[in-house]
Order: C-alpha cells, then structure tokens, then sequence
C-alpha cells in the first residue's frame, strides 16, 4: 500500500476539547460540589499539563464550567423561554449524530448534500436544546473503485493517495457551501482509523469471529460485496436488459468469485440482532426500515409490542416475533486478496490480504469517538481524540446501505464486547465449519460491553422525474450549483420540506424548489415586512395590559397567539421524534395563520383601533421570535437574520416551560414593550434594465423585497 499521510482528527470545537475527557471524569467524581475547591484544582491540575505548565487562563475554565457547571435540569414542555441557562446536567454525554462517510470516487450529489442536512438539522436543533454535540461526516477512500478510478485518472498506479485528498476536499468544500456544522471529518486513509481497524481485527481474531476460509459468491465491484444465491437474478435479455447477473438489492451487476478470505462469524449474532431490533423500537427509523432489518434476519414481528408499565415511550418491550423456517444466515468476507485489491488496510500479520472496504468504513465511527479505548478507562477518557460521545445517538444513512449499520455493524460491536450470545443452530444455516467456533480463552483485549447505536435514521433517495440520477440519463442534479442559484437556506429548506419525511423517495425539480422558495419568502417575508412597517409601527400606541376595560382573550390577535404559544411544543414534539418534515409544517401552518389573521385585522387601516394596532404588533413579534428559532436548524443564516433584525440574543438555549396563559400574555407583553425594536427596512431601491414591450429598454428604479435576502 502506498504511503499514508499522518493527518490530525481535525475538530472545530476548539482547544477545550483536547482535555475534556479527563474533566468530564472529574465532574463525574464530583457533581455534587462542581464548584468546589477539589473540582478547581483538580481541573486546573488537567489544564495545566495541556499547557505544558503555563496554568490555565480564567477564559478557557469559565468556558468549561459553563458548558457543563451551570446547568440546571430540564423544566417544562409549554412555552418557549428566552432563558439563556442550559437545561441539560453535567452527567449528560455528547449527543453524536454521524453521517455515511461519502465514497469520493465522484463528484458529490445530491444524494450527499441530503445526508449532510439531515444530520445538520438534528446537531442544530441538539445544541438549540442546550446539548454538546459531536457531529461526525468525512470520506471512505479504500477499495476497488477507488483503487481503479485512481489508476485511470493518472495513467498509472501507486497514486489513489493523491487521487483521494483531491477528491475529499470536494466533500469538505460541499458541507463548508451547505453551511453544514460538523465537529469533525473523518477520512478513511488517516492513521487513527488505521490504528482502530488493526485493534479491531487483532481483538475479533483473538477471540474466534475472524478466521479463514475459502469463499464463493456474487461479487459486484460497484458495491464492492459480497451476495448470495438468494440477492441476485438474471436480468432480462437484450432489448429489454443486458442479460447479466444483477444484485436484487441495488441493481448492480455481479460476478461469481471463488477465493480464499477472512470471514467474520456474523452468523453468531442472529439472535441478538432479532432481540434488540425486536425490543428497541426506535433502533431503526421510520418503522418501516426496522421492519426490513427484521427481515434481513429472517425474522418478523406478528403482534404489537405490549405498553411498558414503567419507563420512557421508547423503554424496551417484549414483542412476538416470528423465525423464518431454514432461514440462512451466513457468516461474511472481510478481506480480499491483496494480488486483486492493494489500496485499503493490510490485514495485520498476513500481508496477502486487504480489509475488506466495508468492514473497515463502518469503524469509522468508533474511531471518530476516540476509539480504540483503553481497557481500564471509559470511552470519555481513553485517548486525545476521546469525545465520550458514543453510542451515536443518530446514525443517518440512506436506505440503500442499512444492511451494513443494522446489521454488520452492531454484530462487530457485540463481538468487541465480548460476544455475550451464541448462535442458535436451530435457527440459522451458516456457513461457518462446526469445528470452528469463538474462543471461549481470555485475550488481551479488552471485553467491555459497547452499547449499540441508538438510532438509524434510514432516509429514502431523491429522483428526477421519478426516475434514479443517473449520468448516463442526464438527470443528475449539481448541489453546488442549485445552492448558488437558489441560495443555501432556499435549498436546505426545500430538501427538509419535500424530503423531510423520509419514508418515500422525493423527486427533485427545479419548478418544485422555485414554488417552496416562493412558499418561505411569501409567508415569512411578507410577514417581517408588515409587522415592521411603517403604517402599524406609527399607529401601535403602546397601553398596559392590565388596562381597565382590556380583555386580551377579546381582542382579535388572541387565536393567533395560542398557535404561537402551542408551536413550541408541537416543534419540539416533531423534532424529538425525528420528523423534520412535520416540524417544518407546524411552522409554515403557523406562518400562514399569522398572514391570515394580519389580513383580516388590517392593523395599518385608519378605521383600526389604535390598541388593536399595537396588540398585532405584540403578537407578531412574539410569533416572529418563536417562528424564527424554529427555523434555526433548517435555515440558519435566514433564522440569524430574523431574530438579529428583532434584537434576539444570541445563544439563548431552547427551553419549553409549564406556564399558565396569563404568566405568558404578561411575558410577551413586557418583553414586546420593553424592548426597543427597530423598523426593519425592507425595501431598497435599485436600478435594472426594464423592456417596456416595444424592445426599447431603460432605467427604471423597483422596489424589492428584503425577505428575498433573507433566504
């Protein structure tokens, strides 16, 4: 294998995080007293050493105590605070969110972009809540089509290193233009995920899931696996096909190979598989995938899992599930033979043979924890690239690849732990020999049980014209150029719109993206420019709510700010449970309400009452507020220029509390009344070519709309 650069684990968190494994351990010794002398000086013995005994300074230990000190526990779920405290305790670990780690051996699509918003959002909403978050994305640059894509790109071999920083930069430039707030990018071709899948293979084969053996199968090198007799079938003949073997699963052709590999004894965690899948209902997301999952296994559920009688919605339960009969579930090729396959990993002590790609990818996110973990330690404090963050709390990945993480994944992470479960022979046919079973012996490595991913938050694809993209079709849609057409927050908005829902494919369309564009600019530009015009600006006359006479629940803004004041909850609701989509709706039904009620109101009309003029405007900018912190995971740039044109803080936490409709009329109005919020100007005067229909042109000055800027 060519020579690998040593890269860093490149983090945008700053220097805090070098050390905050250690002092996540001393807080957890101590979280009684986080502000007492013993947590100080323990935790200035900590910065010290990162500072090679300069001592820290007063910002970097304010910093930290104010990241994990000062947190109170999570009040209410009712109304949206502008409490800037941090509802979350110190004890909490990193929410880590990862996405798939893109193959760079072509330019990014669509398709990327998707997964890299997705997992945006949720980061974005995590730390809107308050929580620390991890946010992993980066390149899987081993294997065969790289190995082939290089050697065709240079004329010769021996480059697929230089071919991959070339082509890595491209994913890096696309999450940098998405405006995508990942904590770290991860490559495949860095040496700490070198040194991650050497301790990997040396602790499976230490205790008997890896071991040697020849193997046949389809083999298709654009998925660059492995399929059964079962996963393929002929396609038809020509006209209509090419005649080839295909897999059923992607559609790509296959070819039957027989070679001697190292195979991982995947058969050994059927059952364990079938049981967390089975219990966990919010291990794969939507429903549909687990149920996929399920039948990867040869399993199914046949009756609705029993209600829990204690515990959160999502507590493991115990549903009946139902085997299928001589159901075959094989153990799996992780190696090729290094006379076929040269650019990847060698396999430790045999250097004839490769990791496979895919064994060596899926690690990726162990290693972007900080893995490996030494054995006396916990994951928070095992190297200088420790995050405590894993389990990942949120594993996004596309339909097409969650045989992978549902599957081989969390086998290889049950045997890391030890390999609690045995296989059930009665059960499963696999290919593994009789005489060739785990070893039961003590090893050197480590069997500390690591917990499995929380979440697989499987999405569909994106089409166009309900057809796959495809280059040979023509009908690949460019992200870079889409967003530099339509904007950034115009694209992220549009994707999470249509595509927010996950469980269907979404066709792209450029008259699709323009009617969503025009969708946010109407409701929420429009909006902003009412609320801060001139007319109603003039004619609110400020009056106190306790006013003789007043009853707020009488005047005509009162629906609109129950909506308002129920969006929170409704969001929050949606986003925990994952649907991006439904949140976005709650906000656009809000957004159109609030249009609605202006309307009919006319607050700017002569014949308005005063006290009704300023109450719209109360109203509005509460509705303004809420509306634009909602939007701050899907369109950031867009929700900072909202809430900086209202003269919103920045950094306040999300915070839903218990607050009776009084305590909240009150609360808006103090804030609405104190605050002195300027007039947005909206409109600006510019000059463009105007052809007045006789194909003469001229000047002409137009006024245009600043919400069009905001997006």
């Amino acid at each position: 294998m060519a020579a690998r650069k040593s890269r860093s684990h490149e983090r945008q968190i700053g220097t805090i995080s070098n050390f905050r494994g250690q002092t996540d351990q001393i807080f957890r010794r101590n979280c009684q007293s986080v502000t007492g002398e013993l947590v100080s000086k323990e935790i200035n013995q900590v910065l010290s050493l990162q500072n090679n005994g300069s001592g820290a300074s007063r910002w970097d230990l304010k910093y930290f105590r104010k990241g994990y000190a000062d947190m109170p526990c999570h009040g209410g779920r009712t109304f949206l605070s502008s409490s800037a405290e941090n509802p979350y305790q110190l004890t909490q670990k990193p929410f880590y969110i990862t996405t798939p780690i893109f193959y760079p051996n072509a330019s990014p699509h669509i398709g990327h972009l998707y997964s890299l918003i997705i997992g945006d959002v949720f980061a974005r909403y995590q730390r809107m809540k308050g929580r620390q978050v991890e946010f992993l994305t980066g390149t899987d640059e081993h294997g065969m089509k790289i190995q082939r894509a290089a050697k065709l790109h240079f004329d010769e071999s021996g480059r697929e290193q230089e071919f991959c920083d070339s082509l890595s930069e491209r994913f890096r430039d696309l999450g940098k233009r998405a405006n995508i707030s990942n904590t770290c990018f991860m490559r495949t071709t860095s040496e700490e995920h070198h040194r991650a899948v050497e301790h990997v293979w040396r602790d499976l084969y230490a205790k008997g899931y890896i071991y040697k053996a020849q193997y046949s199968g389809w083999y298709s090198v654009t998925d660059e696996c492995f399929y059964t007799d079962a996963q393929v079938s002929k396609s038809p003949a020509p006209p209509a096909g090419d005649g080839h073997t295909i897999s059923l699963e992607t559609g790509s052709v296959v070819e039957w190979t027989s070679e001697e590999n190292y195979m991982f004894r995947l058969s050994a965690f059927r059952d364990a598989l079938i049981e967390h899948y089975a219990k966990n209902t919010r291990s794969v997301y939507p429903p549909q995938y687990r149920r996929n999952v399920l039948g990867m296994l040869g399993a199914a559920l046949i009756g609705p899992a029993p209600p829990s009688s204690e515990g959160p919605e999502d507590a493991p339960t115990s549903p009946k599930v139902a085997l299928v009969k001589d159901f075959t579930f094989s153990d799996i090729s992780i190696s090729r033979p290094r006379s076929r396959l040269e650019w990847g990993v060698p396999v430790p002590n045999d250097p004839q043979h490769t990791v496979y790609v895919w064994f060596d990818a899926l690690l990726i996110y162990l290693t972007g924890a900080g893995y490996p973990w030494s054995p006396s330690s916990s994951a928070s404090a095992s190297s200088s690239l420790a995050t405590g963050a894993w389990p990942a709390d949120i594993q996004v990945i596309g339909k097409d690849i969650l045989r992978f993480h549902a599957i081989y994944l969390p086998a290889i992470i049950l045997a890391l732990s030890g390999g609690p479960f045995q296989p059930s022979l009665s059960s499963s046919k696999s290919s593994t020999p009789a005489t060739s079973q785990p070893s039961t012996s003590s090893s050197t490595s480590e069997s500390t049980p690591i917990p499995l991913a929380r979440t697989l938050l499987t999405h569909a694809h994106w089409t166009s014209s309900q057809k796959k993209m495809s280059k040979s079709l023509g009908n690949v849609a460019d992200p870079l150029e889409a967003m530099n057409k339509y904007s950034v927050d115009v694209v992220r908005y549009y994707m999470m719109r249509v595509g927010g829902r996950w469980r269907v494919d979404a066709d792209w369309s450029e008259e699709q993206l323009i009617k969503y564009r025009k969708e946010i600019e109407a409701q929420l530009g429009n909006y902003l420019l009412r609320i801060s015009s001139k007319h109603i600006y003039d004619r609110a006359t400020p009056f106190p709510l306790d006013e003789p006479g007043y009853d707020f629940q009488q005047d005509r803004n009162y629906d609109l700010f129950k909506v308002v004041a129920d969006l929170p909850r409704k969001y929050e609701e949606s986003m925990d449970n994952l649907e991006a989509g439904q949140a976005l709706v709650w906000v656009v039904e809000t957004l159109k309400v609030a249009n609605k009620t202006i309307s009919d109101i006319a607050p700017w009309n002569s014949k308005a009452p005063t006290k009704l003029a300023y109450t719209t405007r109360l109203v509005g900018l509460e509705t303004l507020s809420v509306v634009g912190r909602c939007l701050e995971p899907f369109m950031p740039e867009t929700s900072r220029k909202v809430l900086e044109a209202l003269g919103e803080p920045e950094g306040e936490v999300w915070r839903v509390q218990h607050l009776s409709e009084m305590e909240r009329v009150e609360r808006m109005w103090e804030k609405w009344t104190e605050r002195q919020v300027p007039r947005v100007k909206l409109f600006e005067s510019l000059k463009v070519n105007v052809e007045n229909g006789t194909g003469e042109v001229r000047r002409q000055v137009v006024q245009t709309r600043m919400s069009v800027e905001l997006c």
